[in-house]
This record gives structure tokens, sequence and C-alpha cells, in this order.
């Protein structure tokens, strides 16, 4: 998740198309950062990287993690699961290690996160209604508090927004509390740490037409009209092959920046290595300096090998330690630094969605969330929801050529003549109560075409 030259120029790299950026001349050398931390500061903005409690003994990690960021995430151990793991038994441990070393190494710290679908406590993921709301805000209260005056800037909720065509909300059980669970997270967060800047947190809102950026966009906007206290939106960026940077990554950034918040690359990791992975990552760079209110970008990691995604060789060092051409990119382009363009006023209306929102019967809905992919494939699931009572459904799933399914599984299928239609029923029963869920899934074999199915739900 971006390999310009001084002077006016247009950068296509990997699907990201910035044209016409006006692009400063490259600094003298005696001016120039010999660090991503140095560089980066060089127009007030922070290069951060993720950093793992149980790592902090190995002196290659620490090394190249205090000589090139600034910013520190903890990544995993400020988590619900991790700083909460019995109903009201904080355990701050591995959390305090890792802000004690970032402080004493002059390094700012972001928070993540506070309130998330995933990574509960057992304890949590067994509660519902009025206790599960009070829970989760007495969460934030605390852990908010405990870290109160060391924090840069939490990620507040994080992942909340449901993937594919629908742009609406993940159904979790925070989002059964009520629609209003996350403003009432920001609320409680500034009333615990009102110095800490409070960010939402999200994965692929990325592009600008896709429907869940902007159902993003929308709730930060809306967020803003009523004084909800947000102030920055961080974009996770985790691209590969079959997701790479999209054209217009900078208007994404651009936008949400015209919304009066900042904007921070927060989980940036690239899948693949050699000079595509370093044109991608300059491109994600050059993107982020073009856009004032772009503060910072963190790595999710500090070599390959401590990353989630390892196999991808993802990040800007080798799992020896040996900065890789992707480092060089990002280093030159921080260095080259950027002529900010003005953050216009939000497009309106927002752009259609590329696929449209699924449709149902009237007490189903279907919604998509895209799973694991490969060059040639990737995985999907639909999560069937029943709005009332039902004793049955069935939902279709449309693909568009050259796609065709190839395999699926919680399910009974039957396609159409065209094989682009596939008709999906439950094995056994399919009764679902009012609020109730099920999912299927399946793989596609795209043929170069991305685009996410279309759905239907109709229910008996």
């Amino acid at each position: 998740m971006t390999t310009p030259r001084p002077g006016r120029l247009t950068a296509a790299i990997g699907g990201l198309a910035v044209a016409g950026l006006s692009v400063a001349l490259a600094l003298p050398a005696a001016a120039a950062g010999s660090t991503l931390q140095a560089a980066a500061s060089e127009s007030g903005r922070y290069f951060g990287t993720a950093i793992a409690a149980n790592r902090l003994s190995d002196s290659t990690y620490t090394t190249i993690a205090n000589r090139e960021f600034n910013m520190i995430t903890a990544e995993n151990e400020m988590k619900m699961d991790a700083t909460e793991p019995s109903q009201n038994q904080f355990s701050y441990g591995n959390g305090d290690r890792i802000v004690s070393w970032a402080r004493q190494n002059g390094k700012q710290v972001r928070g993540h996160a506070l309130a998330w679908h995933s990574q509960q406590p057992g304890w949590m993921q067994n509660m519902s209604g009025t206790s599960l709301r009070n829970a989760m805000l007495n969460h934030v209260t605390q852990v908010a508090t405990h870290y109160k005056g060391q924090i840069y800037a939490w990620d507040v909720v994080n992942e909340a927004f449901a993937d594919g065509s629908s742009g609406g909300r993940r159904d979790s059980n925070l989002q059964r509390t009520g629609n209003d669970w996350i403003e009432a997270a920001f609320r409680a967060a500034r009333a615990a740490d009102p110095a800490a800047k409070l960010c939402y947190n999200d994965y692929n809102t990325d592009n600008w037409s896709h429907a869940k950026t902007q159902g993003v966009y929308n709730m930060v906007r809306d967020f803003k009209s009523r004084g909800v206290p947000i102030d920055c939106v961080g974009f996770q960026a985790h691209f590969n092959s079959g997701n790479p940077v999209p054209s217009n990554y900078d208007t994404t950034l651009r936008n949400f920046a015209a919304l009066g918040v900042d904007v921070q690359i927060t989980e940036l990791d690239i899948e693949g290595s050699g000079s595509s992975q370093a044109q991608q990552y300059q491109g994600v760079v050059q993107a982020c300096l073009s856009v004032s209110r772009c503060t910072g970008i963190t790595v999710w990691g500090v070599r390959d090998s401590d990353s989630w995604r390892a196999s991808g060789t993802p990040l800007l060092f080798d799992g020896s330690g040996n900065k890789k051409a992707a480092y060089t990119s990002v280093l030159n382009q921080l260095n080259a630094g950027g002529t900010t363009t003005p953050n216009p006023t939000p497009t309106t209306p927002a752009p259609t969605p590329t696929t449209p929102p699924p449709t149902g019967g009237g007490s189903c809905t279907a919604t998509y969330s895209e799973g694991q992919k490969w060059s040639d494939r990737f995985n999907g699931t639909v999560t069937i929801r029943a709005n009332t009572n039902i004793s049955g459904w069935q939902s279709t799933v449309t693909v568009r050529n050259p796609q065709r399914i190839i395999a699926t599984w919680n399910g009974s299928p039957t396609w159409d003549s065209s094989g682009n239609v596939m008709t999906m029923r439950p094995s056994g029963s399919g009764a679902l109560s009012a609020g109730q869920t099920t999912s299927f899934g399946f793989t596609v074999q795209h043929g170069g075409n991305w685009t996410w199915p279309s759905l239907t739900c109709t229910a008996s």
C-alpha cells in the first residue's frame, strides 16, 4: 500500500495515478533525512510502526524500530482481550511495556483499539443489549483513563462497517446494542482523555467509489455536523496484487480531510517484492504528501518475518533486518516532499458504488464480505440476516463475466443456464429468528474482474 522525480509529474503506479501533482525539488543532500522518521519530519509528519511486546528483547528488531520510526502502535497489547481479560479486571502490563519503551526513546504512541467486534474477551462475547453497551463504555473509559496523557491518538472504534456493496454497518454484538454505539464510544473516550486525538479506523476504505468508503465518509460527515468528537480517520491500507493501491487513493484522503479531520495511514503493508512493491509504497507516500491533513504513516510491523502476512513479504525490511527496495523508494519520496493541494469541497453527491446494494424480500437481508484473495481467485462470504422470524430463505449471487464460482460451502447451490447466477439455499432448516444470522461462502475464479458479486435475499 507507492517513483516520482523532482518537478511536475504524473505518477501511474500499480493502479495509482496521481496526475498533475506539483512535487518539490529534492532536498539538498545535507538536509535530506537519512531515516524514515527524519525524512517524514521534514514535512511535519510522523512515520510509525506496530510493535509487539514479545519482540522487545530482540536487539535487531528494537534497533531498527528506534532508528527508523517515531510513532508506535501496540500490535495486540491494547486490544480489548488483552486489557480486560476478565470483566472489570484490567491488565496493562504488556501495553505499558510498549508505551514505556516508546516514551523512553522519544516516540509518540497511537492507541489501538478501544472498541472492536473482534478480539473481544470471552466474557464480552457472551453479552448483549444494555449490559454489553455499559461494559463497552466502561472499557473505553477505564483504558483511555489509564493511558491519559501518554497517547497521541486512539483508534476508538475499529472496523465497524461491512464489506461489500451495502455501505452499512457490520452486524456485530456491539452494533446490535443500537446504531449510536460508535458515537457513544467516542464521547466516552473524549471524556476520559480530552487531549488525545480520536480516530475511526477501518480497512478496504481506500477506493473513493466503494460503498464501504462512502458509508464511513457519511458517518464522519454526520459526526462533524452534530459535534460528535472525532478528530481523525485511519486507513489501514493492506494491499496486494488483487487489491492494489486504487487510482483515486489521494482523492479519498483529500475528501475525508475536507470534512475537518486528519487522515492517517495506520496499518500499511503491501505484499510483493522488488520494483513493483517499491512503486506501490512510493505511491502511497506520494498520496499522503499531497494532502495537508495526512499527518502520518504507520507500517504494520518492522521486518517481513514480524508481519501477520509474513509469506507475502509486505514490509520495508526483510527477515534479517536489511532494507528492501521498498524502503529506499519510501525514503526518497519522503525526502522529495510534495506540494499539497487545497482540500476541496467534499464530492456531492457521493459516486455510485461499484455494485448495487443488496436487496431482500422484506424479511431477510444478504450482506457480502470479502475473504482471502489469490492472483486468480478470491473467497466471499454472504451473511443472511432475518429481519423477522422466517421459516426459510434463498439468496442469489450474481457474478460478472469472465468470473465463475468454482467452489461453495455451507449451503446447497444451483445455477442458471449462464452459470453467472447462483441460487443458494440452506442445507438443512432455514428457519431463523428475528435478528439471527447465518452465512455461506464461495470461491470466485475472477479472470481479471475483481468486481463484487451482487446479491438478493428472499424469505419464506
